[in-house]
Formats: structure tokens, C-alpha cells, sequence
């Protein structure tokens, strides 16, 4: 059995409490930077037995698996990817492609803290490996200036530049690490991302596993509510033997019927937050322009967002959270090319996604926040364009974060969807 990571790794102290005090919140803003967001990440990260830091050999571990992280320089200069490996330490022959993972709007690899052991485990059965990236501009990669040049009416020049600067570092760090082929696995924005990237570059994608992706359906009776992700609570730990199932109309009926009843009853604070996003605020913005309270408001959305996780992973978490959302504002303002408000696609991914001939699953959470209209929409273009390989689940016990609120569901799900690529091929 291979060591514990904490025990190969030199000492990081604890992530400070959660501030809910003006002064503690000061302390906290004022101990934010790249040192301390590095340190919050491998926090998350030592929970992995097999996770070894950067100057440290692996030679003599008996694990199935070794996780480095690494930061990988792209040819820009000054652009660079954060990224973490899983990599066999016996490779198949016969492996199938890697999965990499790519997170949501303003997030970071970090958040997949809780599934990276079910995805190691699959990696080591069948000899492969498993990356997640933080895109350009988040996480803890490069905070690089974003501009896009096309004119404001120019829907699908912004649409098309907003794209590239995450679509195009994908392709550079995949040519890098030398894959022929990727199924990705993303989350959020990260999905719409995904399917983008595979509209460019369909003969390097395998398959796209989509986690409540953004930008799918189009804007008429669209209930996606974005607000929600700041006013919703984690969802209560849920039973392991509650798998995820396939999607069904009346599944789908009811988690909209649900998102209605809450959209009928939106709060004003709700409300203020559908204005923000109209006028273009980021949440990120917002929050820094608090300066020494974003500490505090970051606190009470991780504890109240994320409720279902331990004491421990949401102290950690936090720290994380509070880290890469102070940093430099970067990628987060894609969000205004991309998403018109009320978080719909400008070019909605519903009308693109039938190109794709390869394998597609739609993955919702029993109370997302995303309408999943889109995916139902969406998988039955994908069938009238000749793609029998889409499928569509619902995740109980889970809202918009499916991979946290019900990792064990979630973990089930995505080795099943990676051991069927082969044969939907």
C-alpha cells in the first residue's frame, strides 16, 4: 500500500476558519495571493493518497497511479495551464483515450477533490490517464488580459473570439502532452467549452461527458436561473445506493415544474443578481469590489452552498474558493460573449451539437439550476442527424454541482459513460 500523501509532503498549515467577523474577514482578504491559492489547492489535493508534489520522485510507490501537478507553458508568453495528471504506472497497450476534466465558470480543478479517486481507480484498471485543467484565465492558471475585437452586434464574431481563447489553449496543451484522442468530461461552462472545442477538433475528442452544461437551450421559456447558484444550500448527504438514471420526459417535466415554482417566487435578492448579470457583472467583480467583506460573502456562499460536505472539506474548499476568486479578473469576462442574460447561449449549443458524430451524455442534477429542456432538445437533434450514442441522466439528490452534491452517483456514472465509449464507437 502506498504512503499517505500528507505523510510524503512537507507541512501546510490549516486553512484559516471560515470569517464571519469584519476583522477575520480582513485577515483572510489579506493573506490572498498566488503563494496562498497554491497552498490551498494542494490542501485539497493531499486528500489523494496517490498525489505527489513536484520535486518528488516516484520511483518505489506501489500504487496503481501516480498525481502530479504541473504548469504547463503554452506559447504565448506569460499564458500557461494549471493542471493535475493521474497516470498509470503500468500503461496498457490497449488503453482506452484519456479523460480529462474541465471545470465550470470561475472554478478550478480543486472542486473535483471528491471524484478524483473513483477516476484514479478507473485509470489504473484499464492502464490509462486522467488530466483536469484549469482553463486559461481561471483556477490557477495564467490571468492573462481577455479582449475580444468584434463589435457588440457582432454576435457571432464575439461568440467566435470568446471561444478561441479557451478553445485554442485546450488544443495547444493537448498537443503538448502528446493525445491523439480525449474524452472530456466537463462541467458547467466547462461543458459548453467541451462541445465547442469538439465542433473545432472532432477527430481529438472521443467523447463528451456534459455535467449540467451551460448554453444549451435557446432563450424562449429557458428557466436556467443563474442566481440560484448563489442562493441555493447543498443538498443533505445522500444514500450511496441511489445511482443516477437515465432521463425521462416526466423526470424532466418535474425538475422544470420545480424551477418555475422558483422562478415565480424570486426573491430580491434574486433579483439584484439577474440585474448584475444583465448590466455584465461577474459575481467575481462583485465580490472584489467588496475588498476587505469578500472574505465574508465568499464564507456564507461556501457554507451554505457546499453544506454537504465535512467541516474540514468545506474550510478547505473555501480557502481554495476565496483564493482563485480574489485573483486577478481574467477569463471570468468571456462570460458576457458567450451567455446573454439569464445565462442562455447566444449561440445556443442545441442548434450546433448534431455536427458531432461521436458519443454525448447530458448529465443534470435532480434540482439544477440549468433547464435540461436543452439536453432533452439536444439529444433528439443528435438522433434525427443519425447519432444513436447520446443518452441523458438525472443525478438525485443533486443540484448544479452533481460531481459534489452526490459524488458516489456521480463516480458511478462517469466510469460506466468511460467503459461504454469503446463500445459506442
Amino acid at each position: 500500500m502506498a504512503a499517505s500523501s500528507s505523510a510524503l509532503h512537507l507541512p501546510i498549515p490549516p486553512a484559516r476558519e471560515i470569517p464571519i467577523t469584519f476583522s477575520a474577514s480582513l485577515k483572510s482578504w489579506w493573506n490572498v495571493g498566488e503563494k496562498q491559492g497554491a497552498a490551498a489547492e494542494e490542501r485539497l489535493l493531499r486528500r489523494l493518497p496517490f498525489f505527489l508534489p513536484e520535486s518528488m520522485a516516484d520511483a518505489g510507490t506501489t500504487s496503481q497511479v501516480i498525481a502530479n501537478r504541473e504548469r504547463i507553458d503554452l506559447a504565448t508568453p506569460r499564458h500557461y495551464l494549471n493542471s493535475l495528471s493521474i497516470k498509470a504506472t503500468n500503461p496498457s497497450p490497449n488503453a482506452p483515450p484519456p479523460a480529462v476534466v474541465l471545470h465550470g465558470y470561475g472554478a478550478g480543478l480543486g472542486f473535483f477533490f471528491r471524484n478524483f479517486p473513483t477516476l484514479a481507480a478507473w485509470a489504473g484498471d484499464r492502464g490509462t490517464d486522467v488530466y483536469a485543467l484549469d482553463w486559461l484565465g481561471m483556477g490557477r492558471s495564467a490571468r492573462v488580459p481577455f479582449r475580444v475585437k468584434a463589435k457588440r452586434d457582432d454576435v457571432p464574431g464575439r461568440v467566435q473570439e470568446a471561444e478561441s481563447f479557451f478553445v485554442n489553449s485546450l488544443e495547444e496543451w493537448r498537443a503538448k502532452a502528446g493525445l491523439e484522442k480525449m474524452t472530456l468530461i466537463g462541467h458547467s461552462l466547462g461543458a459548453y467549452f467541451s462541445v465547442a472545442y469538439a465542433l473545432r477538433y472532432p477527430t481529438r475528442v472521443h467523447k463528451l461527458v456534459l455535467l449540467s452544461p451551460a448554453g444549451v437551450p435557446h432563450n424562449p421559456d429557458n428557466l436556467t436561473m443563474p442566481s440560484r447558484e448563489l442562493t441555493d444550500t447543498g443538498d443533505s448527504a445522500p444514500s450511496p445506493n441511489t445511482p443516477a438514471e437515465l432521463a425521462s420526459t416526466s423526470e424532466i417535466h418535474h425538475i422544470r415544474d420545480q424551477q418555475r415554482a422558483i422562478k415565480k417566487s424570486e426573491s430580491r435578492t434574486r433579483k439584484l443578481f439577474t440585474y448584475l448579470w444583465e448590466e455584465g457583472w461577474s459575481p467575481f467583480q462583485v465580490v472584489r469590489s467588496t475588498l476587505f467583506w469578500g472574505p465574508m460573502l465568499v464564507g456564507k456562499y461556501s457554507s451554505r452552498r457546499f453544506s454537504g460536505l465535512t467541516e474540514d472539506e468545506t474550510r478547505d474548499l473555501h480557502d481554495y474558493i476565496l483564493n482563485i476568486t480574489l485573483a486577478k479578473g481574467s477569463g471570468e469576462y468571456c462570460i458576457s460573449h458567450i451567455l446573454a442574460p439569464y445565462a442562455h447561449a447566444r449561440m445556443p449549443l442545441v442548434d450546433r451539437v448534431a455536427a458531432l458524430k461521436i458519443p454525448i451524455t447530458f448529465v443534470y442534477g435532480e434540482h439544477d439550476w440549468m433547464d435540461p429542456v436543452g439536453g432533452l432538445q439536444a439529444l433528439q437533434n443528435l438522433r434525427q442527424a443519425g447519432n444513436e450514442n447520446g443518452r441523458m441522466f438525472v443525478v438525485p439528490n443533486a443540484g448544479h454541482h452533481v460531481y459534489l452534491d452526490n459524488p458516489t452517483a456521480t463516480n458511478d456514472l462517469l466510469v460506466e459513460e468511460l467503459n461504454l465509449a469503446d463500445q459506442q464507437q
